[in-house]
């Protein structure tokens, strides 16, 4: 827990170096609300083939806000991938299951956060609502 506390915290000052705490920290509150409002619609939507166009548009959306979106969303992003990978170990074993899966979504992620179009990743008949 210390070495994640340790990690969070480096991260976090090598994110700040050049802009102000509090600008910083406000983005990063806005961007997390980014990714949850993605998250949220995507569970709402319920929609085959949607995963990763949300993943991109919540990392757009967050990156948009500034340094510290960015830095939320490639902290909550790495976070899920993360968990859903060691979830996967127990449950399926080292067989490798969800690994292509957690590539495409950090390469989605990746391309939200770096100021993409998301709808490259829109599968067809996706309500404009989303």
């Amino acid at each position: 827990m210390k070495l994640c506390t340790g990690l969070v915290f480096c991260s976090l000052v090598l994110g700040v170096s050049s802009h102000s705490w509090l600008s910083f920290l406000g983005e990063a509150y806005e961007g997390s609300k980014d990714m949850w409002r993605a998250y949220s619609d995507m569970i709402e939507a319920n929609y085959k083939n949607s995963d990763k166009y949300f993943h991109a548009r919540g990392n757009y959306d967050a990156a948009k806000r500034g340094p510290g979106g960015a830095w939320a969303a490639k902290v909550i992003s790495d976070a899920r991938e993360g968990s859903q990978r060691i979830t996967d170990l127990f449950k399926y074993g080292s067989s490798g299951h969800g690994l292509e899966d957690s590539m495409a979504d950090q390469e989605a992620n990746l391309w939200g956060r770096n100021g993409n179009d998301p709808n490259r990743y829109r599968p067809r008949g996706l309500p404009d609502k989303y």
